[in-house]
């Protein structure tokens, strides 16, 4: 009878420590972000190497401390996507990190699908936010938007331990 009491035991103690992980990693770090109303979403410059905002509405973020990573936000804007790339960097190879699933207007596979369809074209907000960390932002045909940091190569030679090369910034 006492084994029985003590596997019980075991199954709850897991069961209860599983959904405080749970919780922590899905709600607790998130915080919504303020947006500002002008420099929420901003894009490099190609001309001028300078980030500047551009015209957004309806904009939507989340962000956590606990993770450099983290950041989603949302937008629409009525600017083209021709005229974007006329004007601004784009940033090749960035794939949609996927949000909790209660920040309903981040969806990382149809953004990804977007992107793969060329409906999206994805620009540089900012170069090394963060040692590593680069912020995009992607926009399709119809005029959302999505914010998120992407790793960039410094950022993965950093984690696995690869030597870092001179184009890579000082840490």
């Amino acid at each position: 009878m006492t084994g029985k009491i003590f596997a019980a035991a075991i199954v709850i103690v897991a069961l209860v420590f599983g959904a405080v992980v749970y919780y922590t990693q899905v709600y607790y770090y998130y915080e919504p972000v303020q947006a500002n109303g002008s420099t929420d979403v901003m894009l490099l410059n190609t001309a001028t190497g300078e980030r500047e905002p551009i015209l957004y509405e309806n904009f939507e973020a989340i962000d956590a401390n606990s993770s450099p990573i983290r950041y989603r936000a949302c937008f629409t804007t009525p600017m083209s996507i021709p005229m974007l790339t006329e004007t601004y960097e784009i940033y090749e190879g960035a794939e949609p990190r996927v949000a909790p699933g209660w920040f309903d207007c981040f969806d990382a596979e149809a953004i990804g699908g977007e992107i793969e369809a060329d409906t999206a074209v994805v620009f540089v907000d900012e170069r090394n936010r963060e040692f590593g960390i680069d912020r995009v932002v992607a926009i399709t045909d119809d005029g959302r938007g999505y914010v998120w940091h992407e790793v960039n190569d410094c950022g993965d030679k950093a984690y696995d331990g690869t030597p870092l090369g001179d184009e890579c910034p000082e840490r």
